[in-house]
């Protein structure tokens, strides 16, 4: 199974991310910077593999 990220991969993985990382910004409310960057590492990881099963979806 070979995957290509193309740029419209990366726009959906940064959108993704950002829509994440504020739902949990908002039920959650991090109060210190260690969990202001558990949760973006959290975002960033769920958008990735969001964008990579769609991908193994389709291809």
């Amino acid at each position: 199974m070979n995957l290509h990220i193309h740029n419209a991969d990366l726009v959906a993985i940064v959108a993704l991310a950002l829509l994440a990382s504020l739902l949990l910004a908002t039920r959650f409310k991090p109060k210190t910077w260690v969990g202001i960057v558990f949760e973006a590492l959290l975002a960033n990881l769920a958008a990735i593999a969001t964008v990579i099963a769609f991908e193994a979806m389709l291809s």
